[in-house]
């Protein structure tokens, strides 16, 4: 059975990824650097030693490229190509940051962009990350 690697998988399983993933043909294998979603390996994008070079028939990162700065998004990249088998495969989802920035020039930085799961989501949350986990202390949700 293929393994995939679901990066900053926060509380979320397969079937929070994508079609292609969520299917019995595939078993996933969660990371994350908040135990408290107790995620099969804890860990960082930027140092995932724990997960053995070439062991991942593919990976999946949604939204947790921003989580980074600007210097570790190269270091975190290499960590996923380490940790991918010649011919696996990723997929890499973030921010569209030229529509957030419409929104942002059209005066509707604090007005929801759309719902999400966590409640209505302003260009604000995209830009810096979602208000009222930070306002909880989650400081892993910071966008930088």
């Amino acid at each position: 059975m293929p393994h995939f690697l679901h990066i900053g998988c926060g509380p979320k399983h397969k079937d929070r990824t994508t079609a292609g993933f969520n299917t019995p043909d595939w078993q996933d294998i969660r990371l994350d650097i908040d135990p408290a979603v107790q995620p099969d390996i804890l860990g960082t994008m930027t140092d995932m030693a724990a997960v053995e070079s070439e062991s991942m028939d593919a990976l999946f990162s949604s939204h947790n490229i921003e989580h980074l700065y600007a210097h570790e998004v190269p270091v975190a990249l290499a960590e996923f190509l380490r940790v991918l088998k010649p011919n696996g495969f990723a997929v890499i989802t973030c921010p569209d940051l030229q529509s957030v920035c419409a929104l942002v020039a059209e005066d509707k930085l604090t007005e929801p962009a759309y719902t999400a799961p966590a409640g209505p989501i302003a260009p604000i949350d995209i830009l810096y990350g979602h208000r009222p986990s930070l306002a909880r202390g989650n400081l892993y949700m910071a966008h930088k």
